[in-house]
């Protein structure tokens, strides 16, 4: 069924029952931020987030995204009962990017959703539609939660097992739901899982020593007591390294900063790594233990013993899985056999770390462009496949 919407007094009339408002007050907004949580309980694989974590994501002047970006969260009822939620918002930092990477001017985005049913999900669609076309926007790219560097895409393959730190995960059902609407496919992001208890194959084993013996790289883990400064160095390699990938927004000063306070308890000196080549930082790889692991065994609640667990797992994680979300080589040394060769010794490196010092088993790679054949290379290289993938839409508004 089609939902048709009109715009009354900040409401959205949907039909007789269906009302969807925006966000006004702070009831609204304990409203919205708890949805997420009743509709997925259910779901044994949905990792609850930490409440503070997304009261923190939704809150300009805690956010440094809404430094440049603009938001309007919207609610649907039937009566008195909560049915679904949507962000609509606007990345300005994304407006001023080249349009055949992706983003670029008229280009808004939607996140954030959760709904009882089709119909719901249109309606609030179609609400964050209005508002973009109301800012002047005449395309909506979607599903960003908030940002491209925290949970684009819905996820539309590996709904049988947990998402890992900082991926989403999302009810199956939203797929049908949101093409139904309109949406086709714009850009694919994948995930790799690895057995890093094993070693990678001969070829790629004789790559690494290689570049050990090469005295002009050098490989080096991060100095949490200068985690600062080791932040800008990595973040000014992924700005560079990034920018001419699809849907890149680079980085502010403001964002790295809080970025490198966010990470830093989950950050182990020898699980991230810095290539030097003739003494120059040029290429990183960021690899964080899966905090959800722990996460999934609390329920997302730290009180009243949560707390205890999460701080006592922080001091050494132990667990399965670890997860490469970032890694670059500048642009200078892309496409050569630097490039693949210092991944290489940079993956090896942390492999031998994550299963020595803290009994790891499972790597996973990604988010990568389904069409970065680099990257997808590499992952092929150490015998990894493919376990998870996530859509990202477009619709001309």
């Amino acid at each position: 069924m089609h939902c048709s919407v009109q715009v009354n007094k900040g409401s959205i009339v949907a039909d007789s029952e269906l009302m969807v408002t925006r966000v006004g007050n702070k009831a609204d907004f304990n409203a919205f931020v708890d949805l997420a949580y009743r509709l997925n309980q259910s779901d044994p694989n949905w990792v609850p987030p930490l409440r503070s974590e997304v009261v923190e994501l939704l809150t300009p002047g805690k956010n440094p995204f809404f430094e440049h970006a603009t938001m309007q969260l919207f609610l649907a009822r039937r009566g008195d009962a909560v049915v679904g939620r949507i962000s609509a918002h606007i990345d300005h930092l994304a407006l001023a990017q080249p349009p055949e990477q992706g983003m670029g001017p008229g280009t808004g985005n939607w996140g954030l959703l959760e709904a009882d049913d089709e119909d719901t999900t249109r309606a609030l669609i179609a609400a964050a539609e209005d508002w973009l076309r109301g800012q002047g926007m005449t395309r909506a790219l979607a599903p960003l939660s908030l940002s491209v560097w925290e949970e684009p895409g819905l996820l539309t393959k590996g709904h049988d097992h947990p998402a890992t730190v900082m991926m989403g995960h999302d009810n199956a059902v939203y797929q049908p739901w949101i093409e139904g609407s309109g949406y086709t496919l714009a850009k694919t992001l994948v995930t790799y899982e690895v057995d890093i208890t094993e070693a990678f194959p001969p070829l790629i084993q004789r790559i690494v020593q290689s570049g050990e013996r090469n005295a002009r790289i050098r490989i080096r883990q991060v100095e949490v007591k200068h985690f600062g400064r080791e932040a800008k160095i990595i973040c000014d390699i992924l700005n560079d390294a990034w920018s001419q990938n699809w849907g890149f927004v680079p980085f502010t000063e403001t964002e790295i900063a809080h970025t490198g306070r966010k990470l830093k308890p989950l950050v182990r000196e020898d699980l991230i790594m810095i290539a030097e080549y003739d003494g120059r930082p040029v290429a990183f790889m960021l690899t964080l233990p899966d905090l959800n692991e722990v996460i999934l065994k609390v329920r997302g609640k730290l009180l009243p013993f949560g707390w205890v667990r999460l701080l006592w797992w922080l001091r050494k994680p132990r667990g399965r899985t670890i997860r490469v979300p970032l890694m670059g080589v500048l642009k200078e040394h892309q496409s050569s056999r630097l490039a693949s060769q210092l991944a290489f010794m940079m993956i090896e490196q942390i492999r031998r770390n994550a299963v020595d010092h803290y009994g790891f088993t499972r790597g996973e790679i990604g988010w990568i462009l389904e069409d970065n054949q680099g990257m997808v290379a590499i992952a092929d290289a150490i015998v990894s496949h493919l376990n998870r993938e996530y859509s990202i839409y477009e619709k001309a508004l």
